[in-house]
């Protein structure tokens, strides 16, 4: 009963929190700080001060709230130690939190005694603040984790966890970061306000602005960037610990942002009203708590454990096998260690071959990858035609290039962990490093996560924000919407996958402009559109890989007739698109190609539609496989063309 009581206590506690916050973000938006002039914990050097001013009233209330937060949370740690017996988890919560109400009292102190509060723009406000918020978030995490281990959670178990506790961390620390660069914008939007939304963009861009509105302007960026990695994160999670728990913390927590975003848009749009800083506080606090218990599901003690009696893995009551065959390596258990013969027949762990940098870097597909290369270093030439854009150094170049083959390489070495159960299947994949298990599953995705890090790193550093979010976007399509959503449901996951290999472009257009034109959009269209051609024709050549591993290619469910009249189809949309950036104009009036690229396209369309209607005639393997090749030469010959046409005018 006592346990009964405590589980109500902490989720109201939580609750009571929140409300909490909100009222002190109220008091930043209203100006209110100073309504009790600089004493703490006195207001106005009176323990009842008058509260005829709105400031006092406002101020006064919030410190009465937090003040009332102190007691709930000692009676919070009191209650622990007598309904929990020690080490237990639910103690750790409320002690911790206990600590942090300390410090965030002791923070907001500092605020109203230094007067960094009401229409303060000092740099030490600037640092103060985000270091209070993220107090308060870690404050939201302890009461969370707290109430749900009192609800029965399973306590958390931090060795071992492979790369999916290095990606859990990233994530809370990714999101800390957002949380520091939207205390920063609703700082900015409290002290500087805007009239509209165009002159707040002024304000933002000038040379002459205040840093605050300087900052402001990345967290937009921040924000998506932070959206596909936590996209990213839940889908890993989902499948890689399949619990009940996981995949519903999972599903919440993608909600949640999802609201969150849209909340920032309409704030946005809005020009940031009070109520809408407050609704947007919440449900990023909100977004918080379900990350938070997201990674209390996945750690938990109980999640994907072997059994003691039967020595079989079970993950939230079924096998492991079906729905995630790399979940035990992922765990820390390796899959040797397992019973013989392994249900999936991968070696026992005696028997790994050693893992080498070749074998890392096969993780990464360098072949598969050395187009994508080329059309990104077109696209930045292509960007540099632009009036008064320059060319992109031997620097740039080198620094972007590594950064998307690193951005590239973590999604096929992700892709590959996901999808050790159909490489095995399939003659051309039995091979590869993780079904051999040269390299574990967990080793892979720990590198997996390092290359994208590091490439977000290079590429931010090397370019901007725009670039780094971009290659990301690229990365997080690829394992979400087509390995993890449609790659094993539907003939269509390479039309909708296929976007993913589109947006290298846009990387390396980014990289040099810091924008996106409609010209770059058209060089996405172009391998959007093209993916189809290329990927289909060599999915006729190997059709019987996919369907001995249950993979619904098109050829597989409908036939190599139906894939030949998609071909035929998908080649018309791509001669059409590849002419479209003819008929563009950019400053000036001025086309944005000219006569070099139009001779180029129109000689590459027409071998292109001459190889697919060979193939529509004849639906074998040494036509599919004329035109597979010659569709690698077509795109890279066509971006080429396009780079040098664009570089020779300007």
């Amino acid at each position: 009963m006592a346990r009964l009581r405590f589980h109500h206590y902490a989720w109201g506690l939580l609750a009571y929190n929140l409300a909490v916050i909100l009222g002190g973000a109220f008091v930043r938006a209203s100006t209110s700080g100073d309504g009790c002039g600089n004493h703490w914990p006195n207001c106005n050097g009176q323990l009842l001060p008058d509260l005829g001013q709105a400031k006092t009233l406002i101020e006064f209330s919030h410190r009465v709230s937090s003040g009332i937060l102190l007691p709930l949370v000692i009676g919070l740690a009191a209650w622990a130690c007598y309904a929990y017996p020690r080490r237990h988890p639910v103690r750790a919560g409320a002690f911790l939190a206990l600590g942090l109400t300390v410090l965030e009292a002791l923070i907001g102190a500092g605020l109203v005694l230094f007067k960094l509060v009401a229409h303060d723009r000092s740099v030490y406000r600037a640092v103060v603040m985000p270091t209070h918020l993220v107090t308060t978030f870690l404050l939201l995490g302890a009461l969370a984790l707290t109430a749900w281990w009192s609800t029965g959670g399973g306590a958390p178990r931090l060795r071992g966890q492979g790369g999916m506790g290095w990606a859990l961390g990233l994530g809370l620390i990714v999101t800390l970061a957002l949380g520091i660069s939207g205390a920063i914008t609703a700082l900015g939007d409290t002290l500087f306000p805007s009239g509209s939304l165009s002159e707040g963009l002024r304000q933002d861009f000038s040379p002459t602005a205040h840093f605050l509105l300087g900052l402001r302007v990345y967290h937009p960026l921040i924000a998506i960037s932070a959206g596909l990695y936590v996209l990213l994160l839940a889908g890993l999670a989902a499948r890689l610990r399949p619990s009940v728990d996981v995949r519903r913390m999972a599903h919440v927590t993608l909600f949640m942002f999802l609201v969150q975003m849209g909340a920032g848009a309409l704030n946005l749009g809005l020009l940031a009203p009070i109520w809408m800083q407050l609704v947007h506080l919440l449900l990023a606090d909100l977004f918080w708590i379900s990350l938070v218990l997201l990674a209390g599901a996945v750690l938990a003690e109980g999640s994907g454990q072997r059994s003691a009696v039967s020595g079989q893995w079970s993950v939230g009551g079924t096998d492991p096998n079906a729905a995630c065959p790399a979940c035990p390596e992922i765990i820390g258990e390796s899959i040797g260690e397992r019973r013989a013969p392994n249900a999936q027949g991968l070696r026992p762990n005696a028997q790994r071959p050693a893992a080498g940098w070749r074998e890392y870097v096969a993780l990464t597909k360098p072949r598969v990858i050395s187009l994508l290369l080329l059309t990104t270093l077109a696209a930045m030439f292509i960007a540099a035609g632009s009036p008064g854009v320059s060319e992109p150094g031997f620097g740039l170049c080198l620094a972007v290039a590594l950064g998307l083959y690193m951005a590239a390489g973590a999604s096929n070495a992700i892709n590959m962990v996901l999808e050790r159960d159909l490489d095995l299947k399939m003659g051309r994949t039995a091979s590869r490093p993780t079904v051999t298990e040269a390299i574990p599953a967990r080793a892979a995705l720990q590198f997996a996560l390092a290359l994208m890090v590091g490439s977000f790193a290079i590429l931010w550093w090397a370019a901007n924000l725009l670039t780094a979010m971009l290659a990301l976007a690229g990365l997080a399509f690829y394992v979400v919407v087509y390995t993890l959503g449609f790659k094993r449901r539907t003939w269509l996951n390479i039309v909708i996958g296929g976007a993913a290999g589109a947006f290298p472009p846009l990387v390396g257009w980014a990289s040099v402009t810091g924008d996106l034109s409609p010209l770059a959009w058209c060089l996405f269209g172009i391998i959007f559109l093209w993916t189809p051609v290329h990927f289909w024709a060599l999915a006729l050549m190997i059709k019987e890989d996919y369907a001995r591993a249950g993979v619904p290619m098109l050829p597989v469910v409908r036939g190599d007739r139906a894939t030949v009249v998609q071909i035929a189809y998908y080649t018309f949309l791509t001669v059409a698109i590849s002419v479209m950036p003819l008929l563009l104009q950019g400053k000036g009036g001025h086309p944005e190609l000219g006569w070099l690229y139009l001779g180029a396209a129109v000689l590459l369309n027409v071998v292109l539609i001459r190889r697919a209607f060979q193939l529509y005639r004849h639906p074998d393997i040494p036509h599919a496989r004329s035109l597979f090749k010659y569709s690698m030469v077509y795109l890279a010959l066509l971006f080429v063309a396009m780079a040098v046409d664009r570089v020779r005018w300007s």
